[in-house]
């Protein structure tokens, strides 16, 4: 199923942004000294949203340094002990191996690069949209991805590192592409991914790795860099209009829709429908499937069908059941008994979780879902 192309909330209009370029030029402090085209960069990059939306932190670019191919350990070895049960993840597979990434990790970094998965993927996330975002950087030649230090929108606004380093382009997270330099309107593909409770991932996966704490880093993991952030109604940047049918930070599942549509699922309103949930819905007249679990603190999105076979499904003790068959399944969408055992339900790599005030700022016109 393909869903639509990022769209811009902003004029199309091209500007020439000749401040960007004056902090993607700042020493690359705090990235690995070995990644090509770190300093330099085009004197002037040109881009196709509204420059009075973009803020720069005052962190250099690489200030806040991305990780490439972080060290993977067992659930339970040495180096995992910055993790609590309730800290959230992002969860991925790829060829059978089951790999998270925790929040606490991409509090501090924002951007982990893996080389050694057999997929080029960056795993991001914002903490000040709270958007976990995972790429397959195939499409950008396999460029590594790094913090800018400007933000869109409040949301986090990446570069890649080309060989070179003279043909560097800007990629707002929640957009996914380019929106300023060579590669402007570059799409960026999306590795599917759920975010969940370290201990229900865990619990799901019991032979899963799971990024160390950082070697010789002097960043303390188990530390919220950002204070009382998710508990406020404050945005780092001001941003107006923000809609108040929800919690600003409230966290929302959403899929994307064409033209700035899609839908959004409130967890606090999946919550309403008790520990276990599961909501039917279309999206540009597809339909979409969402389970939810109450402890895992996670919603994710699906496509009903198997082997071309219509599924419809409902909430049980034991998890998920087709009516279809009785199969019984997984939060993640893994068939354990009945017909279906071993069968897996395609997740849509478009969805994502972030906080409702910038899901709908990037989405103006999604639907809230609401039980």
């Amino acid at each position: 199923m393909t869903l639509s192309s990022p769209t811009s909330t902003a004029d199309g209009k091209t500007l020439r942004v000749a401040f960007i370029a004056s902090v993607m030029l700042l020493s690359g402090c705090g990235e690995d000294p070995s990644a090509p085209g770190e300093t330099d960069t085009d004197p002037l990059l040109f881009c196709s949203i509204d420059e009075s939306l973009i803020a720069s932190t005052g962190v250099s670019r690489g200030g806040i340094p991305s990780l490439q191919d972080p060290a993977l350990v067992g659930p339970f070895d040495a180096g995992v002990e910055y993790l609590l049960p309730e800290d959230r993840v992002i969860g991925i597979e790829v060829d059978g191996q089951y790999v998270a990434i925790p929040h606490n990790i991409l509090w501090w970094h924002e951007i982990v690069n893996f080389n050694t998965l057999g997929v080029p993927l960056a795993v991001t996330y914002c903490p000040l949209t709270g958007s976990s975002m995972v790429f397959d950087r195939s499409g950008v030649d396999g460029n590594t991805f790094g913090v800018s230090g400007l933000l869109f929108l409040n949301n986090l606004i990446m570069f890649n590192r080309t060989a070179d380093g003279t043909t560097e382009s800007l990629f707002p997270q929640m957009m996914r592409g380019a929106r300023c330099g060579p590669l402007d309107g570059q799409t960026l593909t999306m590795y599917p991914s759920v975010e969940m409770t370290w201990s229900s991932w865990r619990s799901l996966h019991s032979d899963t790795r799971v990024v160390a704490e950082v070697s010789g880093s002097d960043r303390d993991y188990q530390l919220y860099p950002y204070g009382n952030y998710e508990d406020s109604d404050r945005t780092q940047f001001p941003q107006t209009d923000i809609d108040s049918r929800r919690s600003p930070k409230e966290r929302v599942l959403g899929i994307p829709g064409v033209g700035g549509s899609g839908v959004a699922f409130p967890f606090s309103a999946l919550a309403e429908l008790g520990e276990a949930a599961v909501v039917h819905e279309t999206v540009d007249g597809e339909p979409v499937v969402a389970f939810w679990n109450s402890t895992a603190q996670s919603a994710i999105a699906f496509q009903p069908m198997i082997d071309g076979q219509a599924l419809t499904f409902e909430a049980s003790p034991s998890g998920y059941v087709d009516t279809e068959t009785g199969s019984s399944w997984t939060l993640d969408g893994r068939a354990f008994s009945g017909a279906f055992s071993g069968q897996e339900l395609a997740m849509f790599p478009e969805a994502f979780v972030s906080f409702w005030f910038s899901w709908e700022a990037f989405h103006p016109s999604t639907t809230l879902w609401l039980p």
